[in-house]
């Protein structure tokens, strides 16, 4: 495989296809989708405007709410990794 070969293979890979391909399949995409805005009444300032919201919705959060996340999180391991190591052990015996 030359060099431009396994060049053209990493961008295709990279992208989902030939360059010119992906180009017209985001070109029709963008159409539909503004197609679609335009009719329910959406702007691309209202877009721009939600997330600006929802940015700062989320930087207000507090440490507490880490803190929560933190404790679901090892009450959801704390029953997920024992079942998970059984399943391991049962596989491996099966073998």
């Amino acid at each position: 495989m030359t060099e431009l070969q396994r060049r053209q293979n990493v961008s295709e890979r990279l992208l989902g296809g030939s360059f010119l391909g992906v180009v017209i399949r985001l070109a029709i995409m963008s159409f539909v989708v503004g197609l679609v805005m335009r009719m329910l009444g959406i702007s691309p300032a209202d877009v721009v405007a939600w997330f600006e919201r929802a940015v700062a919705s989320i930087s207000a959060m507090s440490l507490n709410t880490l803190g929560e996340f933190g404790s679901i999180f090892l009450l959801g391991a704390a029953v997920v990794i024992p079942i998970w190591a059984v399943m391991r052990v049962l596989k491996l015996l099966s073998r």
